[in-house]
């Protein structure tokens, strides 16, 4: 397999990676703990109901404990819904994650690709309503958008939400990285699924508490045919008893997120501002990286400083010359940018 994410440390060794975007503060310890005595208790199969996870989860978020279908990451919960769903026809805004894109081909689902613009950030804007018919049997969203960080704006989402249900179109929001905006219950609509059985949230514990190697997500969704349908088809211990006690701790550290929140908000300005003082082109961001353009080939770059970012080039959507930056905390920002100021200092020389 083609590893086409960032993350990818196994190939490139020993570097500051700042081409993933999970929690600049990191897995804590009490979750890393958690997850040890989960290894103590793996003796035995992983509960394939997640049942004290559910539970848990279902009192934080005030929703039933019957919306939710839990998976090895959010990537196998993308996959699993395609599988139960079967569409014939896909309406996707690129660029885009590419497993949404890989999900649908591996049921031969015809895909409609929407062009989000620049000045747009990368997100949708109103003519992506006028898409919207009885045609199309599912569309992928993301909020914060992947690879730009912007929140699609809230009334458009809702009009598109709406807009699903009236022509019973699956909708499925990923807010994998809306844990870590700076007030995340006002972008999120997972409280929308209640009322709307054509919606499937999607998120995950990966970039919320940095545990994306213990691979834990979860799908929400009111559709009880479509949470008996993708149990049906998930394998029944994909999430381990490591990854559930983990989670389970994990949802004990609102205080941490919060301080996260803060720290990403006044990092990434940092950034931007350094971005814009070196005159490097990017994409005002909501989230805790960066998409920016140069001429300079700064992945290439970079990687002579030890330092890996995530070339975008491979989203469809997007061209050479784009780059995605994680914002992490002070001393390793300015590493990225002190680095930058000398690849740029001998570019134009």
């Amino acid at each position: 397999m083609r590893y086409s994410h960032g993350g990818d440390i196994y190939t490139y060794g020993e570097v500051v990676d700042f081409s993933v975007n999970v929690n600049p503060l990191g897995m804590s310890e009490y979750v890393a703990e958690a997850a040890k005595r989960g290894i103590e208790k793996a003796g035995a199969y992983p509960d394939c109901q997640c049942r004290e996870l559910r539970k848990k989860l279902a009192r934080r978020q005030g929703l039933p404990e019957a919306c939710y279908v839990f998976g090895n990451g959010a990537a196998e919960i993308f996959y699993t819904l395609v599988l139960a769903e079967k569409p014939k026809q896909a309406l996707l805004p690129v660029p885009a994650f590419s497993e949404y894109e890989r999900a649908l081909n591996t049921v031969g689902c015809r895909i409609k690709y929407y062009e989000t613009e620049r000045k747009d950030s990368f997100c949708i804007d109103e003519r992506f309503l006028s898409e919207l018919n009885e045609e199309t049997d599912i569309i992928f969203l993301c909020s914060p958008g992947n690879p730009s960080g912007a929140v699609i704006d809230r009334g458009l989402l809702l009009k598109v939400i709406r807009l699903c249900e009236k022509f019973q179109i699956r909708l499925v929001v990923d807010e994998c990285f809306a844990g870590l905006l700076e007030e995340p219950e006002k972008h999120s609509i997972m409280e929308e699924t209640a009322s709307c059985p054509h919606l499937t949230v999607v998120r995950a514990f990966t970039k919320t508490f940095a545990m994306p190697g213990l691979r834990l997500g979860y799908g929400i969704t009111s559709d009880a045919g479509l949470t008996e349908k993708m149990e049906q088809m998930r394998q029944p211990w994909s999430v381990s008893i490591p990854a559930q006690e983990a989670g389970i701790a994990a949802l004990d550290e609102e205080t941490r997120v919060r301080e996260a929140g803060r720290l990403i908000s006044e990092e990434r300005s940092f950034l931007e501002e350094q971005l814009q003082r070196l005159g490097i082109e990017y994409v005002p961001s909501d989230a805790n990286y960066i998409l920016m353009h140069s001429g300079i080939d700064l992945f290439r770059e970079l990687k002579k400083h030890n330092i890996l970012i995530r070339d975008c080039s491979d989203y469809r959507g997007l061209e050479k010359g784009w780059y995605r930056t994680a914002v992490r905390r002070r001393r390793e920002n300015q590493i990225l940018v002190q680095a930058l100021e000398k690849i740029i200092k001998e570019a134009g020389r």
